[in-house]
């Protein structure tokens, strides 16, 4: 009989007796009680990129195989969307350990698309690098539309009972799909503003596993 492998698989074969399995038990994620049934990888739409397997990924962690899956691309092809702990029977939080393995890789070697998206968020309040007046005078050319006349949107007005942030692509290449939030807020007669700096509502700290970074972007947000 012919056994056949994949390329994670065949990087090396490795004796259990080997492995400190209890290197990672004290990550509050749940991942000895996997029951490697399968479910999340059979909700996860990335599975199979690159031979990616949800279920894979915690086992290697729950065998203590920490260092092959921070080293490996595998964490970084998940979307975090969550449709893997939610189906989990036992309850695991895959996105959670997920973040946890990313937390681990050294930042200079994130993803580039990432790592810069985040460093830009930082340094100018969105990962375009907009400046201030290209992105106001975008939000008042999507303002302007037939049957609207007169309104307009609310810039960083004091004392607003809702603070919206945006979503990089929807000042980019979704500008449309702004409008539809707006004319709600509009017609609900809602007390509401965007900021002009730091509006950017993605908050890239959070895919790169980086928390420290998550409560500078929010600070810079709210504050």
């Amino acid at each position: 009989m012919v056994l056949e492998y994949s390329p994670m698989e065949t990087q090396s074969i490795i004796a259990l007796n080997t492995l400190e399995h209890g290197r990672c038990r004290p990550w509050p994620f749940l991942q000895d009680f996997c029951l490697t049934c399968g479910i999340c990888a059979g909700a996860c739409p990335a599975s199979g990129v690159d031979g990616f397997d949800p279920r894979k990924l915690v086992r290697m962690i729950s065998l203590g195989m920490e260092d092959e899956t921070v080293s490996e691309r595998w964490p970084w092809i998940c979307t975090m969307c969550g449709k893997c702990a939610n189906l989990c029977p036992m309850e695991i939080d895959i996105p959670g350990l997920v973040r946890k393995i990313r937390s681990r890789r050294r930042r200079e070697e994130v993803p580039g698309i990432l790592h810069k998206g985040l460093e830009a968020a930082l340094e100018t309040g969105n990962n375009l690098r907009l400046p201030k007046d290209d992105y106001v005078f975008i939000l008042e050319e999507i303002a302007a539309e037939p049957g609207f006349e007169g309104f307009t949107v609310p810039i960083d007005k004091t004392g607003a009972r809702i603070l919206t942030t945006i979503h990089n692509k929807l000042v980019n290449t979704h500008t449309e799909d702004l409008k539809h939030w707006w004319k709600i807020f509009h017609a609900a007669g809602e007390d509401w503003t965007v900021p002009s700096e730091n509006w950017e509502g993605t908050n890239w700290g959070y895919f790169t596993g980086d928390d420290a970074a998550i409560r500078k972007f929010w600070k810079n947000s709210v504050l």
